[in-house]
């Protein structure tokens, strides 16, 4: 009895003394109550109104408390598990300026708010909103460039991919400081992208004779391996298959119709695909619109969403231009495998395209773009001096999120360095996106089909840019 007793005092004198240890007041004082105005709301303007905001692909805006209160289970679900906000690049490589990942005091401040039932607080302590100009993510565009015209899918319609050509009626030299695709109607539009498409250097050209245009026509025939399906675009069923597209001479780029290949990205001018991020390109770095220039938007019209009804479109580019003399220009490449196979059921194929790079230059981004049986990409670099380097890792890739990653300070590439762009899919049926674990599945712009396609964009290093003035059709000037 008496050690017992020993026992009960010696633990009551050390309880006493950790009393002792907490700051004065903490016994009786009550836990902090989170609201929403004041601890949650600005956390989720930061992260999250980008796209969660009326006429957004997000389900839901996170603008005000009574449009957040029903979701706040579904929030915390997300946040716990980091699928929201979405972000899939490997967090141990590279750094990114546009990280939206919640550091862990945002986490669990959103976890203690929906486990005190989500309360709303003062809204004297919300913080004012964030300001978007009409739905333009890029704020008011000088220039506004529709479609031709208004594009109509028809109930039950496949995938289309649609090509319109306008003038923007630019007579000098434009260049452009922010660029935005904007859908029209987001229920149909699965991506656009934008291209630049200069005048024809033709007229300049020497003229062939008739047996070099047959000769030419040979070797294009020769070579091509895609064939046309109505509007898409797919590879021929009896392409060889070459997984390692580094094998070939084009580093698993292929030849299309019109004479243009997988490298040819230098024209692109703004891009738009499901929950992709706005673009923000570094202070001074611009694209050029060349002067009598013509814009060529690439539509891919898709049912994916389950739409059954007729459904109408007219998408517009928006742009921002230089208002000071430009110091680098961007210029996109596309490094694609066009020769790829992926086996019937198969969890986890692998195919890799390449690509050496011919002068020195920075890369300013990285977007990988699969479709629904995409799993991951990798970007990596091998110099000339034999050090390898990953540049970017996404391993956990999801159709619904395209990101765009940007570099918080742009990557040296020194001329002659290898890109080695690895792409993994899984075609089982353990993918519940699956549209088809049965099917063998080739390249093709369908998004049951498949595609792989890193994207870079960069500036070339010591290419002098010379200041224009910019105007035309409703663009106004550039100072």
């Amino acid at each position: 009895m008496l050690r017992t007793l020993t026992i009960l005092c010696s633990l009551a004198t050390a309880f006493v003394a950790s009393l002792c240890l907490l700051p004065a007041g903490s016994a009786n004082s009550p836990a902090k109550t989170v609201t929403f105005s004041k601890d949650v709301a600005p956390i989720f303007h930061k992260n999250c109104t980008e796209c969660h905001r009326a006429g957004e692909a997000a389900p839901f805006s996170t603008m005000t408390y009574k449009e957040v209160r029903p979701w706040a289970k579904s929030i915390k679900e997300k946040v716990v598990n980091r699928e929201m906000p979405p972000w899939h690049a490997d967090p141990h490589i590279g750094q990114w300026a546009n990280d939206r990942r919640l550091n862990q005091t945002e986490i669990e401040t959103i976890v203690s708010w929906v486990n005190a039932g989500a309360p709303e607080g003062n809204p004297k302590d919300l913080p004012p909103a964030p300001k978007f100009t009409d739905g333009w993510s890029i704020g008011k565009p000088d220039v506004v460039i529709p479609m031709p015209k208004e594009y109509q899918l028809k109930p039950g319609a496949p995938d289309e991919i649609q090509y319109f050509e306008v003038d923007p009626g630019f007579k000098e030299d434009v260049w452009v400081q922010l660029a935005e695709a904007r859908p029209g109607n987001r229920r149909i539009v699965h991506h656009i992208i934008a291209f630049v498409k200069p005048p024809s250097p033709q007229a300049n050209a020497p003229k062939m004779s008739p047996e070099q245009m047959k000769k030419m026509r040979e070797h294009m025939e020769k070579n091509l391996i895609f064939y046309e399906d109505n509007s898409l675009t797919k590879v021929k069923a009896d392409v060889p298959v070459y997984d390692d597209g580094c094998a070939t001479p084009s580093g698993g780029g292929g030849v299309f119709r019109d004479g243009s290949g997988s490298d040819d990205g230098g024209s692109l001018l703004a891009g738009y695909a499901p929950g992709m991020n706005q673009a923000n390109w570094p202070t001074g770095t611009v694209k050029k619109i060349p002067a009598g220039s013509k814009l060529i938007f690439q539509m891919h019209y898709s049912t994916f969403l389950g739409v059954t009804g007729e459904e109408k479109d007219l998408s517009s580019v928006g742009l921002i231009l230089a208002k000071a003399p430009p110091t680098k220009e961007l210029k996109t490449k596309g490094i694609a495998n066009h020769y790829f196979k992926i086996p019937a059921g198969a969890e986890n194929h692998t195919a890799t395209a390449c690509w050496t790079v011919r002068e020195d230059m920075h890369f300013v981004t990285f977007m990988p773009h699969l479709h629904m049986r995409g799993s991951s990409m990798k970007f990596e670099a091998f110099y000339p001096d034999g050090r390898k380097e990953v540049l970017c890792n996404v391993p956990k890739y999801d159709f619904n999120w395209q990101i765009v990653y940007y570099a918080k300070n742009p990557i040296a590439i020194p001329k002659g360095t290898k890109i080695l762009v690895t792409t993994t899919w899984d075609n089982s049926a353990k993918n519940k996106f699956n549209p088809d674990p049965k099917k063998d599945i080739r390249w093709g712009d369908p998004t049951y089909e498949e595609m792989t396609i890193g994207w870079i964009d960069y500036t070339v290093d010591g290419k002098p840019l010379k200041p224009a003035a910019a105007s035309g059709s409703g663009s106004g000037e550039n100072q």
